[in-house]
């Protein structure tokens, strides 16, 4: 049994920009599935509703129920809400800027913890500088990957606390700007929120929300896409995606290959990506079921917060890349079919 005391270390770039330029001069029909899909603000909506519904409806039922409720219910709305937040992130409703951060922090709303303005910050970096550890948000600290080390306890209460584990990265990230009006008005609208439904409804309203969202990214099946997406589970493969079942009340989140090929191609036509260039990702591992892995990652002592792929050389990206390696290249051949 091998036991990994470091992350691994590649002198090789991110694998993504260059398939993207592969996958685009074999399969060019893939460049019509670039843009926008306003329909999400829809689902986003929806979501937001089910959530504060659902807070209203436990405000006077038994603890049992509120516990069962949002481990059954809310944490599969919370964790839509997260992709719906993702899909923001990349711009991939509206053309303005402003109009996806704020549907972003709609879709924050029913989760209590500000998140939408931060995630966009930190996870454009990680698609940018995938494994620079100074800049990608996704990856462990060292300390939090010595400290869970490979075994069940440790790795359950990783879980059970990610998102405290993913505040103390900020840390570490001192080129991005941890703050401004934006934050502020994220944490302005979850505190008024938050407010208004402990004072009107009561403990037992916020704990739903609370527990929704602390088991839609943590302790629950749902919690193996953190290790799906980029944990090394077979070989040295960095980046997998997830076919299966539940992608359909995931806004096809598992299509992670994909994503990162194609980050402006919003959730409804990833699938499409699959089907198109299928000799690509087809020779690709990847996973059909999180729970299968959710208990694995949990009881394999090979697998731990060490089994990512790290990188020293930044290459030439600027910091203030915007991550659409895809639309880049339709721009730069458009403009050269131009001349």
């Amino acid at each position: 049994m091998t036991k990994r005391k470091d992350f691994v270390y590649s002198t090789a770039s991110e694998p993504h920009r260059i398939r993207t330029k592969e996958i685009l001069k074999q399969h060019p029909d893939i460049r019509k599935l670039i843009g926008k899909n306003p329909l999400t603000i829809f689902a986003i909506i929806g979501l937001v509703s089910f959530q504060v519904v659902g807070a209203w409806l436990l405000r006077d039922q038994s603890w049992w129920l509120v516990f069962g409720a949002a481990y059954l219910l809310g944490a599969f709305a919370d964790h839509a809400l997260f992709v719906m937040i993702h899909e923001c992130a990349h711009r991939l409703l509206f053309k303005k800027p402003e109009a996806n951060r704020l549907a972003g922090i709609l879709a924050n709303i029913p989760q209590v913890v500000p998140s939408s303005v931060s995630f966009e910050r930190y996870h454009i970096k990680h698609h940018s500088f995938q494994g620079i550890h100074e800049l990608d948000a996704d990856l462990p600290n060292r300390w939090e990957a010595r400290l869970i080390n490979n075994y069940f306890v440790g790795k359950v209460l990783w879980l059970l606390f990610y998102p405290l584990f993913q505040v103390f990265r900020i840390s570490r990230l001192k080129e991005i700007k941890p703050f401004d009006g934006w934050i502020a008005l994220n944490w302005l609208v979850q505190i008024v929120f938050v407010a208004a439904v402990s004072y009107f409804w009561g403990p037992k309203a916020i704990s739903f929300l609370v527990l929704s969202f602390f088991f839609s990214v943590g302790l629950h099946p749902l919690g193996a896409r953190w290790i799906q997406e980029h944990y090394l589970t077979h070989g040295e493969q960095e980046t997998y995606s997830y076919y299966g079942v539940l992608n359909t009340v995931a806004f096809n989140v598992g299509y992670h290959n994909e994503h990162h090929d194609f980050p402006s191609i919003p959730w409804n036509k990833l699938p499409q990506i699959r089907k198109n260039a299928s000799g690509f990702y087809n020779s690709l591992y990847y996973h059909t079921s999180w729970t299968k892995l959710f208990f694995r990652f949990l009881f394999d002592q090979e697998i731990s917060l060490f089994s990512r792929v790290v990188r020293k050389d930044r290459g030439k990206v600027q910091l203030t890349d915007e991550s659409k390696p895809d639309m880049d290249l339709v721009k730069e051949k458009f403009s050269v079919e131009v001349k």
